[in-house]
């Protein structure tokens, strides 16, 4: 009890410390400082604050302003920074342009401090101590005055108690967010179930029927206890494309309502005998399947149409959007999909669309390059020009620019099969079927799509509708040729509800 007493005290006095910097007025005034955190960089999942990193301080309550200030230790000559950011209102930072620690003695492997007041005045820091001078009075005094030594215990305490605090504070939300929904399974042979549907005795998790197959395993329709869920079940050479599902759906902010709700991600002995270990990924379980299977037996209204060309763009924005923040478990960095197709956009009961399969996705950490990424992956059907020619430009933008060439191909998928056009809907067809068939080639992709140029095709009677009409002009602006005149996965969600408003104003 007086373990859980101080986590939760020592876990307020550091948000009472950081959270002042966060503090926001009517018209603040902002100090920027070098930020730094060697808690948060040596945990498993630290990346902000790990150099190069600034931080806004916004001025606290009554117009207080914000300074910097840096800790670090000096072991044998060797400096290492422990913390940097906003400091608080403090006399003894006010005017010091300069980031100094003036004690005249420091212990061995002792904490130095210091304040200052002025942007980026905590990028360079050292330890300045005021000389003693030998006394000329003749009277006794006090060997120290008394406000100087209360300054002097507190700047010395702050630095320690500010680190334990984070530590604990940090450690605190890291065992909440690890607490697994299911418990696991041991690795013992469970091939005596035989080749049914594999009932596990000592999980309540019952596997009912195959979904979906793909070249990373098989969906899996399931019931934990009485809810039903999905089980996308990876054999074990996918495990690497498992460890970034399961990664990218743990990120802070991806709880949307247009990306797949992530419930849990584990280890299991195959029933198969002789097999390794494979590895389940369990998520929600949409009845509609994926968005490429509801439209091969079903047609849309235009509200239809717009509902679902909507929540998708929303959350495709979602996944493509930075969201900023001052504290790094709640900053979440643009994502890239990669492999966006008809197939991994599954539907709600409400035709409400939600992204999945993150398997390809690839993350972009600020200040860090793209690594030892390959371009040339996804479906061959939905790859860019740029991506067929093995010609990227391995940036954030380019990354995204290709998923919004694909998200212009399923908008097609989406028009096709929609009743505002005139006469009959044909079958449904996957793009660039007519062109190449259901199963092209590489060759056949670069030749349609860079070399000839091809695009799925318009018919005309689409023309007999204005927001088909306008939904045209969205898709030739998703698959143009250059990948820098593609719209933003934002720009499409709003003219998609423009479009459907004036329709919807129109009757």
């Amino acid at each position: 009890m007086e373990q859980k007493l101080w986590m939760w005290i020592c876990g307020i006095l550091v948000l009472v410390t950081i959270g002042n910097c966060a503090s926001r007025h009517v018209q603040p005034n902002i100090t920027k400082c070098m930020y730094y955190n060697q808690t948060l960089c040596e945990s498993s999942r630290g990346t902000y604050g790990c150099g190069n990193v600034t931080q806004d301080c916004i001025s606290a309550d009554n117009d207080k302003p914000s300074y910097c200030y840096t800790v670090w230790t000096n072991t044998t000559n060797q400096l290492s920074i422990k913390l940097q950011g906003c400091f608080l209102n403090n006399i003894e930072c006010h005017g010091q342009k300069q980031c100094k620690d003036k004690k005249d003695e420091i212990k061995p492997n002792g904490f130095f401090f210091c304040c200052c007041d002025g942007d980026y005045c905590n990028s360079e820091f050292f330890w300045d101590p005021i000389p003693t001078t030998p006394r000329t009075e003749t009277s006794a005094k006090p060997m120290y005055d008394n406000n100087e030594l209360i300054h002097t215990i507190v700047f010395s305490t702050i630095p320690l108690v500010a680190v334990a605090s984070m530590f604990l504070f940090v450690y605190w939300v890291y065992k909440r967010r690890k607490i697994p929904h299911f418990s696991h399974v041991p690795s013992s042979d469970s091939s005596h179930l035989g080749n049914c549907s594999p009932i596990l005795s000592n999980r309540p998790i019952q596997l009912v029927e195959v979904k979906a197959r793909g070249r990373y395993g098989a969906v899996w329709k399931a019931l934990h206890k009485k809810d039903t869920v999905a089980v996308k079940i990876f054999p074990p050479q996918d495990k690497n494309s498992w460890l970034v599902e399961q990664d990218i759906y743990q990120l802070p902010h991806m709880q949307h309502q247009n990306i797949l709700s992530f419930i849990g991600a584990e280890k299991h002995a195959s029933v198969i005998e002789g097999a390794k270990n494979e590895y389940w990924l369990i998520t929600a379980y949409h009845d509609y399947g994926s968005l490429c299977d509801y439209l091969k037996s079903n047609i849309l209204t235009w509200d239809q149409l717009c509902h679902i060309a909507q929540s998708m763009a929303r959350g495709l924005m979602h996944l493509h959007e930075e969201i900023p923040s001052e504290r790094s478990d709640q900053y979440k960095p643009a994502i890239a999909h990669r492999d966006f197709k008809s197939n991994n956009v599954l539907l709600k009961h409400d035709l409400t669309a939600c992204i999945a399969d993150f398997g390809l996705a690839l993350v972009f950490q600020p200040g860090k390059s793209c690594g030892d990424t390959h371009g040339q992956v996804g479906t061959r059907r939905y790859m860019a020009p740029e991506v067929l020619e093995g010609a990227i430009n391995f940036s954030r933008d380019a990354f995204l620019r290709i998923d919004m060439y694909a998200c212009g191909l399923v908008l097609w998928e989406l028009a096709a099969r929609c009743t505002a056009q005139q006469g009959a809907i044909p079958d449904y067809r996957l793009p660039f079927e007519e062109e190449v068939g259901q199963h092209p080639s590489l060759e056949d992709m670069q030749e349609c799509v860079v070399h000839k140029k091809l695009r799925p095709a318009f018919k005309d009677s689409w023309k007999s509708h204005p927001g088909l009409i306008a939904l045209c002009d969205t898709m030739e602006e998703c698959w143009d040729h250059d990948a820098e005149a593609r719209l933003s996965a934002s720009c499409v969600m709003e003219r998609i509800t423009w479009q459907c408003r004036q329709q919807l104003y129109q009757h």
